[in-house]
């Protein structure tokens, strides 16, 4: 078997493409637009590149975004001010702070702080308790995206067994609830799973988040699974790479996402979803 390979450009592509009447008639019967507040702090390339990309998609299909870059010198206090400045801003729709933060800010006040009504990244308590109840405003992006892309490929999840690798709070977790709320069985895997494959031959879908190389290899799965590889790792040599070992898994896999090129459009793209439908709310 040689799997289909899920294309995440494709799909985000087909659904921005849908984004861009809804802001049309926004601005058309409203005169608003939805706006992204994109907020780094200080100077890694990383977190710089993944908010140009952020910019980029925005401009691309008609939302408003601003990028307020602030040097890593700058403590909680002031940090969680600006916020409460673009909580205050009716042209802001959508606040965004670009993770990972500087060690000596304390991140939990600072995601605290950003609006409910405003908290596109599905970070705030109340969205993330919201997915256990069923009823979130946002959810998270990454998680979204996979969904989006099980849904894109009409790959049935009720009733699956499911398997998540990684247990963050940004990935895993919420995924493993969208995922329940979806009817499917869920196992979640992390750090300390001893033997690890015992639960990954298991999985119809394996969704894997785990941020190291090379994790799951073709052993590890039975043929016919469904492959969601989160995980984005940059080597020695520059290259990116996934958690799984495409080349092995995808002979037995029926379905399996490319890194890059698979969740990462989506996890853009159920950004700008959000911030859309933040826009669509405020004037309700």
């Amino acid at each position: 078997m040689t799997a289909r390979m899920i294309d995440g450009r494709a799909a985000a592509a087909l659904l921005r493409a849908e984004f861009i009447p809804r802001i049309e008639r926004l601005r058309e019967r409203t005169n608003v637009t939805p706006g992204l507040a994109v907020v780094l702090v200080g100077h890694n390339p990383a977190s710089a590149l993944y908010v140009s990309n952020k910019v980029r998609a925005c401009e691309e299909i008609g939302i408003r975004s601003i990028k307020l870059h602030l040097e890593d010198t700058i403590d909680t206090e002031t940090l969680v001010q600006t916020i409460e400045g673009l909580n205050a801003d009716p042209a802001v729709h959508g606040i965004l702070v670009q993770l990972p933060l500087p060690p000596r800010i304390d991140m939990r006040r600072v995601l605290e702080t950003i609006s409910v009504k405003k908290d596109v990244d599905g970070f705030h308590l109340y969205n993330v308790g919201g997915l256990v109840v069923g009823n979130t405003i946002f959810p998270p992006c990454t998680p979204y995206g996979v969904v989006k892309l099980l849904e894109y490929e009409r790959i049935k999840l009720e009733g699956q067994n499911v398997v998540v690798v990684g247990a963050s709070n940004i990935v895993g977790k919420p995924m493993a609830l969208m995922l329940m709320q979806r009817d499917a069985t869920v196992c979640i895997c992390h750090a300390k799973t001893r033997d690890l494959a015992q639960f990954t031959i298991l999985a119809d879908i394996l969704i894997v988040a785990a941020g190291k190389p090379r994790l799951i290899l073709p052993q590890m799965v039975k043929t016919g699974v469904v492959v969601i590889d989160v995980g984005i790792n940059r080597l020695e040599d520059g290259r990116v790479t996934g958690d799984v070992d495409f080349e092995g898994v995808a002979a037995k896999a029926s379905y399996i996402t490319p890194v890059p090129g698979g969740v990462g459009p989506m996890t853009i793209t159920m950004l700008l979803e959000n911030t859309i439908a933040a826009a669509e709310r405020s004037i309700v």
